[in-house]
């Protein structure tokens, strides 16, 4: 046998090993960084603490934050974003994004395990008066639904089409820190993957967070993010029955961020934990849903 083809193929399983090995040395250390972490910061300990140092402290860089992605133990969210400077002054800017989510079935803690949305998303923002900003988008989202028992399989895959305005007031906290109280409205139109009526018909959702940031370095502008947000929504029914379910809260998200630009470049990065406590799920008896968030954003200047 020739010499040459040996090596070659003792050296692609050697590779082939490396990888395999590679790979569950990753999972298990993800496994093992996501129970310490929760370990660290028990949800029951921190959820009175930041709401307290988020009310009492009241234009940040906007990171691209995690939808909620259902039940499951870990989930990984990425995103790309292009965000537009739209007038000379910096007053009117838009970022449009598309963006991927994964996440674990509820047995083990696999963050890429399963598919579970796809979604485009387009928003203007308007810097209308000192501290004030408004801003209005659209968005479309493709999301799978997967059993509730083992082994978990795909059941079906409910479209959402998406309007909502935002309304933010920011509070300057000395040199370095800041204060964004945001009030979001949303309205959720939502189908089946044929275009046919789902359970839910539609929903209206109030949004209310707050964000705390502290500028870490004037080098690549490096920022850190905590912030804290409550959801509360009413929904019309398709089934069992046409009617409207009670307007209450539903879940809770709570993220930490690091944000800073790429030297020599015109990309900003955030990268982020959130813990999505959503009222009535398994998820919520385990600390919540562990998210790793990443996204890029191209920044592009105002062109005449």
């Amino acid at each position: 046998m020739n010499k040459g083809f040996t090596l070659a193929m003792t050296n692609y399983h050697f590779i082939v090993s490396l990888i395999v090995h590679a790979n569950l040395i990753t999972k298990q250390i993800l496994t093992i960084l996501l129970k310490r972490f929760y370990m660290m910061f028990r949800i029951e300990k921190i959820i009175t603490g930041i709401f307290l140092l988020v009310f009492m402290c009241g234009s940040v860089k906007a990171q691209i934050s995690p939808p909620g992605l259902g039940d499951a133990n870990t989930a990984l969210w990425s995103a790309f974003g292009v965000k537009r400077q739209l007038d000379s002054l910096g007053k009117k800017q838009s970022l449009s994004y598309i963006a991927l989510g994964r996440k674990s079935s509820p047995d083990h803690y696999n963050l890429i395990s399963k598919q579970a949305i796809i979604v485009l998303n387009h928003e203007v923002y308007h810097s209308f008066a000192p501290n004030q900003q408004y801003s209005y988008a659209v968005s479309y989202r493709r999301q799978p639904s997967y059993e509730s028992s083992a082994p978990y399989e795909k059941e079906s895959t409910e479209q959402e089409f998406r309007i909502y305005g935002r309304y933010a007031y920011t509070f300057k906290l000395g040199e370095n820190w800041k204060l964004k109280n945001t009030v979001r409205q949303e309205f959720r139109k939502f189908f089946t993957a044929d275009f046919h009526n789902a359970e839910e018909n539609f929903q209206l959702r109030t949004r209310i967070k707050s964000q705390l940031t502290y500028n870490l370095s004037k080098k690549n502008n490096q920022k850190l993010a905590l912030s804290a947000e409550g959801l509360f929504s009413t929904s019309y029914l398709n089934e069992p029955e046409q009617k409207w379910t009670p307007f209450g809260y539903r879940e809770m998200r709570i993220a930490v961020y690091y944000m800073f630009n790429i030297p020599h470049s015109p990309f900003t990065m955030d990268i982020g934990y959130m813990d999505d406590l959503i009222r009535g799920s398994t998820s919520i008896k385990k600390g919540g849903v562990h998210y790793l968030a990443v996204d890029l954003i191209w920044n592009l200047p105002f062109k005449k």
